[in-house]
């Protein structure tokens, strides 16, 4: 049975089951001329300067996979959503096969993330570097959402072999990841969220909180999820933007953008 927006009732986990864990979902404003920097030629920014992180624990490849989603709302071609900037995560193995085949950011990151009684912890750190950390406590059950749709934008690109000034094996395009989802339970959190400098996850240098607007626990459905090629980026514009720190869309030391 699909639960409500009515019904609060906790889902049930058996005991030592790595499926079904919340979702750590924490939501702040920034500059938006913050998240206009980080936005290649072709994206645009969306709606609200705001910064989307979550925090999770879900079984990939069989095996419980940690990871940290970092996000900018952001639209293309007129369609609202979120542009991710990377996805640390604590398996090696499903990290570059995301790369090559669909453009996701992914990087490794060690992640801490638990929930004891009401308190919820995250920490993760990269490189020796624990770039973002959140501390709270659970404070109420919330009515379940309505199902939501949402659009998030990838970037699929191989520079050319030989580092070739401005040339592509295959140039920028636009990867689309479009997803419908529901909520099983759904809990508020009060607590702090941290961000640390970092030269590997420059989150506090280049998205600076201005206010720490929501936290949630978030136990979602997932109802379907179709993953596009949606359209090219203008490749001369983009090349700036070609130089990142990783897997990740933070932007490296060539080119354009600066993490120094």
């Amino acid at each position: 049975m699909t639960p409500s927006p009515a019904d609060t009732s906790p889902p049930h986990i058996t005991p030592a089951e790595i499926s079904g864990w919340p979702l750590l979902r924490i939501a702040y404003r920034t500059d938006p001329q913050a998240i206009a920097a980080l936005l290649p030629p072709g994206i645009e920014t969306g709606a609200n300067p705001h910064v989307h992180l979550t925090v999770y624990n879900v079984p990939v490849l069989g095996e419980p996979e940690y990871g940290v989603v970092v996000k900018v709302e952001a639209s293309y071609r007129g369609i609202e959503g979120q542009y991710a900037l990377g996805y640390g995560i604590d398996q090696e193995a499903a990290i570059f096969i995301s790369q090559e085949l669909n453009g996701q950011p992914k990087y490794p990151c060690a992640i801490r993330y638990f929930r004891l009684g009401d308190e919820v912890e995250a920490r993760c750190t990269h490189q020796g570097y624990t770039f973002l950390e959140f501390s709270g406590c659970v404070t109420r059950t919330v009515p379940n959402p309505p199902d939501r749709t949402d659009n998030e934008w990838w970037i699929k690109v191989s520079r050319a072999v030989g580092s070739v000034d401005k040339s592509y094996d295959f140039p920028p395009h636009v990867v689309r990841v479009h997803s419908t989802s529901g909520t099983a339970f759904m809990e508020e959190v009060d607590g702090t969220l941290t961000l640390h400098d970092s030269p590997w996850d420059p989150i506090r240098k280049l998205l600076p909180m201005q206010e720490q607007l929501s936290t949630h626990l978030v136990t979602p459905i997932h109802r379907s999820r179709e993953i596009t090629l949606e359209g090219s980026l203008d490749p001369e514009a983009f090349w700036p933007f070609a130089d990142v720190i990783g897997g990740s869309r933070w932007p490296g030391l060539r080119g354009g953008p600066r993490r120094d």
